[in-house]
C-alpha cells in the first residue's frame, strides 16, 4: 500500500480560495496536515467590490475539521500583505498557489483599457507580486513550491479572451523562468491549465458540463507537484474530469536558406514553406540553450560553405527513401539463416506458413533497413567520401513497435543522426525508421566504423548513440549453445547482405581473414532468438529491443554460446565462440516487454453480430440431442477462434471429449485439442461448402494449433451437424 501524501509543517497560501479551484486546494492541503492562508478579495467576477465572506467561510470549514488556517483579504496586486499574513500566522511560507483570477471577456475590437489592464494586474502581476514576496523566504530555507494557474485559452486561444489569453500565456513564461532560477534552492514552479467547473467557466461552458468537471479532479495533481518528494519542475500540465497530461514544445526540422555571400529572398520562403512546416521527425527543445544551439549549427554549417566539406556536415541529412516488398518466403529464409531448424518442434511457427501461429522473429526488423546502409546512399552524402570497403559494423540497435507482419511493401527513412571523430577511424550514426505506410513498424540505429576516416577535429562521443551495457558481475542465469553451419554465412546472405566477404575466401584474405566469415548481424539473430525462446517463450509481441557490440567474428561452422543475465525485463546477455571462448557480442541486451496480464473471464472483444453464432447456436440445439453420439464419433475438443477485420471477436469450444458433450462460448479453461483461428466470413463459407476445408487451411484463411489430423473430423461436424 503506497503511503500517504503530507504537509504536515508546511505553510500553504493558496490565492483566490473562497470558492471553486481554490477551496478545493485549502480543504484538500489543510486536510493533510498544511497550514493554510485562504486569501479571497471577495469581488465578482470582474474584479468589482470586495467581501471577507468567502474566506472566511472556507477558513471556517477547514478549523471545523481540526484543521489549522487563517483568512486573509488582501488584493494579490500587494503580494507582501498576503505573506505577512503566512509568517504572523505560521512563521514561513513553503507553498503558493497563484490561483486568483477574474474575466472581462470582449471581442479584441471592443477590449478597453481598463478590460486589458485589470486582467493583467490580477493574473500576471498579481502572481508576480505574491510569488516575489515568498521568494527569498523560500531560497533562505532552500525548499518551495509554487504553481502558476494558465488555461488552455492561454495555450490556443480562444475567441473574446485575447486579454485574458495574453496573461494566462505570461504567466507560463514567468514560470518557466522561475524553474530554472530556484533549481539550486529547491524551488520548484510548474504550471497547470485547469479544466473545471467555476464561475470563471460558467461563462464559456454548458451548466451540466460546468457541474460535471468537478475541482476535486484538478487537486490531486497540485498536491503532488507541491509535495517534497517531487522533482517535477518547469512542468505544463492539462488537467481535468480525472485526467492530466503534460506538455511540450515540438519543433519542425526546419530549412536553411541562407547561403554564404547571397541573400535571403521571400521566394526562397515560399518554395521551401511545405518543408519548414513539415513535423516529420519533429525535434523538442526543452532550453533556451537547445534553441540557440540549432542557430549556432546553422552559422556554423554556413560558414563551412567556404571550406572544404567535412564529415560534420552530414550530420541530419537525409539518404534516399527505401521500401522493401517481402511475402512469408524472407521471413522463413531469415529465421533459417539465424539457425532455425525443423528439428526444434518450438520453431516451426517461425518456419511454416500454415502454422496456427505463425511469426516472424523480431530481429527480421533489421533486413528492411539494411538497404539504407549498402544501397551506396552514404558514399553521397556531402562531406562523407567515404571508403566504403574500409567499413566495420560496430554495433546495433533495434527497437520494435509491434510485431512485425509476414508479408507487405515497408519504407525506410534514414539520416545521420552523428558522426564521431575517433582517431583511427570514423563512427557514423545511421537512425533509420522503417514504416507500413504511415504506422512506424520498427528503428534501427547503425553504428558503423569507417576504419581511418578519423582525425577531422569532431566529436568522440554522442547523447544521440544507443549505449551499450555491461553484464552483471555474476554468474549467468542461463547459457544456450548453438552450432552454426559450415553454410551458415551463405544461407544468411540471402536475406540481403551480399557482401563477398562472407562467401569468398579470396576477399575474405585481402580482409585478413583465413575464411569467409560469418555474418555479425547473424550471431545477432541467433543471441536474440535464444534470449526470445529462454524468456519469452518465442511470444514475438513481449520483444521490444536489442542492442549489441560486435567484437570479433565468427566462423561458419563454430558453436555460438549465449550467457544471459535476467534483472526485470531487460535481458544481458554476451555471445562467445564455444571452441575458442572468444567474446563476439558484449555490452549487449534484449529488453521485453512484461508478459500480457489476462483477467480470468476475459472474454475476447466483442465486433459487431457475427454470422458464425447463428451457427454455433444451432449447433449447440444439435448438441442437445445427439451430443453422446458425437463424442463417441469424435472424442476430441475443438475450440474456435472467430476473428473479423484481423481481430478476435469471439471464441467457442465444442466439448465432444466427454458426455453428453458441451458448447461454451467465450474464455474455455479445459485443453483443446485443435484450437481453430478463422474470420466470421470464411467460416461461413466453409459451412455453406463454398469453401473446402483444406483448402482454406493451405490457403492461410484457416489456422490450426494442436492435433491437426483431427480436422478430418471437421466435414461431419460442420456439415451434418451446422446446416441452419
Amino acid at each position: 500500500m503506497s503511503v500517504p501524501l503530507s504537509f504536515d509543517g508546511k505553510v500553504v497560501l493558496v490565492t483566490g480560495a473562497g470558492g471553486g479551484l481554490g477551496r478545493e486546494y485549502a480543504l484538500a492541503f489543510a486536510e493533510r496536515g498544511a497550514s493554510v492562508v485562504v486569501n479571497d478579495l471577495g469581488g465578482d467576477i470582474k474584479g468589482g467590490g470586495k467581501s471577507s465572506a468567502a474566506a472566511d467561510k472556507v477558513v471556517e470549514e477547514i478549523k471545523a475539521k481540526g484543521g489549522k488556517a487563517v483568512a486573509n483579504y488582501d488584493s494579490v496586486e500587494e503580494g507582501e500583505k498576503l505573506i505577512q499574513t503566512a509568517l504572523d500566522a505560521f512563521g514561513r511560507i513553503d507553498v503558493v498557489i497563484n490561483n486568483a483570477g477574474i474575466l472581462r471577456d470582449r471581442s479584441f475590437g471592443r477590449t478597453s483599457d481598463l478590460d486589458w489592464d485589470l486582467i493583467h494586474r490580477v493574473h500576471l502581476r498579481g502572481s508576480f507580486q505574491v510569488t516575489r514576496a515568498a521568494w527569498e523566504h523560500m531560497k533562505k530555507q532552500k525548499f518551495g513550491r509554487i504553481i502558476m494557474t494558465s488555461s488552455a485559452a492561454g495555450i490556443y486561444g480562444n475567441f473574446g479572451q485575447a486579454n485574458y489569453s495574453a496573461a494566462k500565456l505570461g504567466m507560463l513564461g514567468l514560470s518557466n523562468t522561475l524553474a530554472i532560477e530556484g533549481q539550486k534552492y529547491n524551488i520548484h514552479c510548474n504550471t497547470i491549465a485547469p479544466t473545471a467547473g467555476s464561475r470563471l467557466t460558467q461563462t464559456v461552458m454548458p451548466p451540466d458540463l460546468v457541474e460535471s468537471l468537478k475541482a476535486e479532479y484538478v487537486a490531486p495533481l497540485v498536491l503532488w507537484l507541491c509535495h517534497s518528494d517531487c522533482q517535477e519542475n518547469g512542468g505544463l500540465f492539462e488537467v481535468g474530469a480525472g485526467w492530466i497530461g503534460k506538455l511540450r514544445w515540438e519543433r519542425t526540422q526546419g530549412v536553411i536558406l541562407r547561403r554564404a555571400a547571397e541573400p535571403m529572398s521571400p521566394e526562397s520562403v515560399r518554395d521551401k514553406w511545405e518543408q519548414i512546416c513539415d513535423f516529420t521527425d519533429a525535434t523538442k527543445p526543452a532550453s533556451i540553450q537547445e534553441s540557440l544551439q540549432t542557430l549556432v549549427d546553422v552559422l556554423s554549417r554556413v560558414e563551412s560553405e567556404n571550406r572544404d566539406p567535412s564529415p560534420m556536415d552530414a550530420v541530419g541529412q537525409t539518404l534516399p527513401e527505401m521500401t522493401f516488398s517481402y511475402s512469408h518466403i524472407q521471413c522463413i529464409l531469415y529465421a533459417l539463416g539465424v539457425g532455425m531448424s525443423t528439428k526444434e518442434p518450438d520453431h516451426l511457427k517461425f518456419l511454416y506458413e500454415n502454422h496456427g501461429d505463425f511469426s516472424v522473429l523480431p530481429t527480421f526488423g533489421v533486413i528492411p533497413s539494411q538497404a539504407s546502409m549498402m544501397s551506396g546512399g552514404l558514399s553521397s552524402v556531402p562531406g562523407l567520401n567515404l571508403d566504403m570497403t574500409r567499413l566495420l559494423h560496430g554495433e546495433q540497435y533495434l527497437e520494435v513497435y509491434k510485431p512485425l507482419p509476414a508479408s507487405g511493401t515497408l519504407t525506410s527513412r534514414a539520416s545521420i543522426a552523428d558522426v564521431l571523430d575517433k582517431g583511427s577511424g570514423a563512427v557514423i550514426l545511421l537512425d533509420v525508421h522503417t514504416y507500413k505506410e504511415e504506422e512506424l513498424l520498427c528503428y534501427n540505429q547503425f553504428s558503423l566504423f569507417i576504419v581511418g576516416a578519423g582525425g577531422f577535429g569532431g566529436r568522440r562521443t554522442s547523447d544521440k548513440a544507443k549505449s551499450t551495457v555491461d553484464v552483471p558481475s555474476r554468474a549467468p542465469d542461463a547459457v544456450v549453445t548453438d552450432e552454426t553451419s559450415s553454410n551458415q554465412a551463405a544461407l544468411y546472405r540471402l536475406s540481403g547482405d551480399w557482401n563477398p566477404l562472407h562467401i569468398d575466401p579470396d576477399f575474405a584474405a585481402m580482409g585478413g581473414f583465413k575464411a569467409p566469415i560469418l555474418h555479425g548481424l547473424c550471431s545477432f539473430g541467433f543471441a536474440a532468438r535464444h534470449v526470445l525462446k529462454h524468456f519469452a517463450d518465442n511470444d514475438v509481441s513481449r520483444f521490444k529491443a536489442i542492442k549489441v557490440r560486435f567484437v570479433k567474428p565468427v566462423l561458419p561452422g563454430q558453436s555460438l554460446q549465449t550467457e544471459m543475465w535476467k534483472e526485470d525485463n531487460r535481458i544481458h546477455l554476451q555471445c562467445k565462440v564455444k571452441e575458442t571462448g572468444a567474446v563476439v557480442l558484449a555490452g549487449a541486451y534484449v529488453d521485453l516487454h512484461g508478459p500480457a496480464e489476462v483477467s480470468p473471464g476475459t472474454a475476447p472483444a466483442e465486433a459487431g453480430e457475427l454470422q458464425s453464432d447463428l451457427v454455433f447456436a444451432e449447433i449447440g440445439r444439435r448438441l442437445e440431442t445427439m451430443g453422446s453420439e458425437l463424442v463417441k464419433k469424435v472424442n476430441a475438443v475443438f475450440l474456435w477462434e472467430i476473428t473479423k477485420d484481423g481481430q478476435p471477436c469471439s471464441q467457442w469450444a465444442i466439448d465432444l471429449k466427454s458426455l453428453p458433450g458441451s458448447l461454451v462460448k467465450g474464455p474455455y479453461s479445459g485443453k483443446a485439442d485443435v484450437t481453430i483461428t478463422i474470420s466470421d466470413q470464411d467460416f461461413m463459407e466453409v459451412v455453406q461448402g463454398k469453401l473446402n476445408p483444406q483448402k482454406a487451411f493451405f490457403e492461410g484463411k484457416l489456422k490450426m494449433k494442436g492435433n491437426i489430423m483431427l480436422s478430418q473430423k471437421l466435414d461431419s461436424l460442420l456439415k451434418e451437424h451446422a446446416k441452419l
